[in-house]
Parts: C-alpha cells; sequence; structure tokens
C-alpha cells in the first residue's frame, strides 16, 4: 500500500527532487513517516536541503557503505565544501583533531589507527566490563529521586560517559565537562551550522586537546592499565600512535563511547514502554535481551545520516552518476525500516527473523565501540526494567532538532 505523502514533503519523481527542510518539527519529531513514503516512492532521491544525492534502501545503504570507491575522507583535504566559505583559519584546533581522526581517514592510516585501537575493543575484552556496567546501572538507579526522573541525566548519560572514562583513565569527575565538549563538536555535523557552532566546537576542541595532552604525558611517566596507556605502548610493525593520532584517538573514542550510546538508551525506553505490559518480558533470557537490543537498535536508531565522498566518477544507482568528490548521504534510519528488506518493517518485534540493521554502520567504517555499546544497552536496560517494571512515561518525549544525530530532549518517567 502506497503511503500518503507528507505535507511538509515535496517530491518530483521525473527528476528524483526531494525538497524535505530537516528542521521541520513534524519531520525530526518523526522521520519515519516521510520514510515510508519515500520507501513507496523511490529508495534514492537527491535531498535539495543537503545538496547531495541520498539512499534510503536497505540493500544499497549495506553496498555503499562497503563500496571503497566511497570514503570518508575528503580528497581534497581541507578546507571542506561543507564549511562557511573557504577560511577555516578559525577552526584550526577542530581540523588538527579531524586530520587524526580514523573515522575521517582512509587506508593506509586508518588501517594502523584502527588495528591499534582496537585491541580494547574486542568482545573478550569489552565482557570484562559486564560487571562494573551492572554494578554502576545499580548505583544510578539507587539515586533516582522517588516518583519520577528525567532518564537522560539520571541514568542514558552517566552509564556510558562513566565506562569510557575509567576505560581510557580520566577522572570520572569531568565527565559533565567531557559531555560539554563532545556536544560543542558534533554540532558541527550538523545541518544549517553557523560561524558561532564553528567557533564553539573550535574552542571545545582546543581545550579538549590540551586536556587530553596533560593526561598523555601523565601516562608516559606513570604507565597504567587504562586504555591510554595501552594506545601509547600499541605498536604495529614497529609503528606507535603520533601524540596527535592519540588524542585524536582519544577525543573520537570518548565522544563516539557515548554519544550515540546516550541517544539509543533514551530511544529505546521510549520504543519499549511503547508496547505497554510488563518490559520484563524482552529480557526474559541473555538471548531475548540480545534481541531486544538489536530490535531497538533496528527499530529507532541513533544516527540517521552518514556521509561519505565519492574518489571516482561511480553510478551509485540506476542513472545516478557522482563525480570525485563530491558527497553522497546514507540515511541508516530509513534504511532500517524497509519493507523490502524487513516484514512488518513498522512494527517492534525482537523475535523477527529477518534480525539486521546498519545502524553501526559497515565495512572499514563499522563502528569500533560497537561490542561495547551492544553491552552497555543489554545490561542498562535490562537492570532498569527489572528493577523498575511498573515504569512509565510521564510525559510525552520529543526529539531535539537535529536530524543526524536523532535523540530526545528529555525522557520523565514515572517510577
Amino acid at each position: 500500500m502506497t503511503e500518503l505523502k507528507p505535507p511538509y514533503l515535496a517530491f518530483d519523481p521525473a527528476s528524483r527532487r526531494l525538497r524535505l527542510d530537516p528542521h521541520e518539527p513534524a519531520f525530526f519529531q518523526n522521520p519515519y513517516e516521510a520514510y515510508a513514503f519515500l520507501h513507496g516512492a523511490l529508495n534514492a532521491f537527491f535531498w535539495e536541503e543537503f545538496g547531495f544525492w541520498c539512499f534510503g534502501g536497505f540493500d544499497d545503504v549495506n553496498r555503499l557503505l562497503r563500496d571503497r570507491r566511497f570514503g570518508r575522507q575528503n580528497p581534497a583535504g581541507i578546507p571542506d565544501s561543507r564549511g562557511i566559505g573557504q577560511d577555516r583559519t578559525h577552526l584550526s584546533a577542530f581540523d588538527g583533531i579531524e586530520a587524526n581522526s580514523m573515522l575521517e581517514l582512509e587506508p593506509p592510516v586508518h588501517t594502523r589507527l584502527r588495528t591499534l585501537v582496537n585491541r580494547a575493543f574486542v568482545s573478550r575484552q569489552v565482557e570484562r566490563l559486564r560487571p562494573r556496567v551492572e554494578a554502576l546501572a545499580n548505583e544510578l538507579i539507587d539515586r533516582f529521586e522517588p516518583g519520577g526522573v528525567d532518564l537522560l541525566p539520571a541514568f542514558a548519560a552517566p552509564l556510558p560517559i562513566t565506562i569510557i572514562a575509567e576505560m581510557l583513565g580520566v577522572p570520572v569527575d569531568m565527565g559533565p565537562q567531557l559531555l560539554d565538549w563532545s556536544h560543542r563538536m558534533v554540532a558541527m555535523y550538523m545541518h544549517g551550522r553557523t560561524r558561532e557552532t564553528e567557533d564553539t566546537a573550535n574552542r571545545a576542541a582546543r581545550d579538549f586537546s590540551d586536556f587530553l595532552r596533560g593526561y598523555v604525558a601523565e601516562r608516559r611517566k606513570r604507565p597504567g592499565e587504562d586504555l591510554l596507556s595501552l594506545l601509547i605502548a600499541a605498536q604495529e610493525d614497529g609503528q606507535k600512535l603520533s601524540e596527535d593520532e592519540l588524542v585524536s584517538s582519544a577525543i573520537l573514542l570518548l565522544n563516539a563511547g557515548h554519544e550515540a550510546t546516550v541517544h539509543q538508551t533514551g530511544n529505546a525506553v521510549r520504543s519499549i514502554l511503547a508496547q505497554g505490559g510488563d518490559a520484563r518480558r524482552f529480557f526474559a533470557s541473555p538471548e531475548a535481551t540480545a534481541a531486544t537490543v538489536e530490535e531497538c537498535l533496528r527499530f529507532d536508531a541513533p544516527l540517521h545520516m552518514f556521509t561519505r565522498y565519492a574518489y571516482q566518477e561511480v553510478e551509485a544507482g540506476p542513472g545516478i552518476i557522482v563525480q570525485p568528490g563530491e558527497t553522497i548521504g546514507l540515511l541508516l534510519g530509513m534504511a532500517n525500516r524497509d519493507p523490502t528488506a524487513f516484514a512488518e518493517p513498522l512494527a517492534f518485534r525482537p523475535d523477527r527473523a529477518d534480525q539486521k540493521n546498519v545502524s553501526f554502520g559497515a565495512g572499514i567504517h563499522f563502528c569500533i565501540g560497537a561490542p561495547l555499546a551492544r553491552l552497555e544497552l543489554q545490561v542498562s536496560l535490562k537492570t532498569l526494567f527489572e528493577r523498575l517494571p511498573r515504569l512509565q512515561m510521564a510525559e510525552q518525549p520529543r526529539f531535539r532538532d537535529t536530524y543526524h544525530f536523532h535523540g530526545l530532549e528529555t525522557l520523565a518517567v514515572r517510577i
């Protein structure tokens, strides 16, 4: 059945051009209405507001994430075409971190950095954190105010930032400051950023970098069991991380280590409570818990757009020719609701036989922290609903006006 066209969306099927303001409240509050229409009309389209071709079919997104003719590293280098003009002198600190971030690099540098960092995030290493995550989840629940609480600042945010801070060996009481720096930096990836956004992000990048360099210097003198010490000591074929690479990697791990997990925790709680009944049924066994988390990742993902650059002339889809240096957008949230890839894509069904998602990406840039994020979600959600089986929404939650990062403003619940 063809979905009705939402009134805030203009679409020309002949030219495959879409006009849709990502700041339209009806859209960012529920992008799935637009996605359902677009799946019925066309899975690939030129999104006017962003200025590039976007792909929302599951198979297309999965294929293009793995296609090595596309990558994250801007072939033109900095300045970036997405910037405000060509003068980026005001972004020197931010660009310095980006220049050494494995998320923004391609092989061979990406391969070397990822190999050095990955040893801390393999599943067997992450599994050792399960008792700590469970203890922390219980500690946070113990602090809830009787009657009700906003789960985002009280539970969803402090858990992942505490775990990644402990892993890196930086003070846990710096958590609020780390969150503030992270929020200011990731604002650079939002649609319609301003010069003020850029100045703020650059200050945050400078302060974050200075803070970490101090801790790197300490760990060089007195190594410990933490991730910073491990990264300092790590070698691959006789090569170590440079200090700039070390700082960029630590910032990426801190930012990525909590940003998406906070959003996904909030989105998951909202999705589970919307099903009604006793939420403990979704966590009756380790297998049920894992399946529930995977369905939460598919059903309401925290990241909805991931961009890549073309490295040569590519036919990205039928009749869609992308030139070298041009950007494409991969719509992860839309792909996860593709009716050609999922039976009943709009239904929340942890027991589905076609369980899969692209929420962590795919290919060489598959999220390095996916095992940690999955463990944190499995443990925190199970603990929350087992401790508070009568949890209810206190008010209808609203999503933030940040289309790329799909997360709630608040999540007020009654206990």
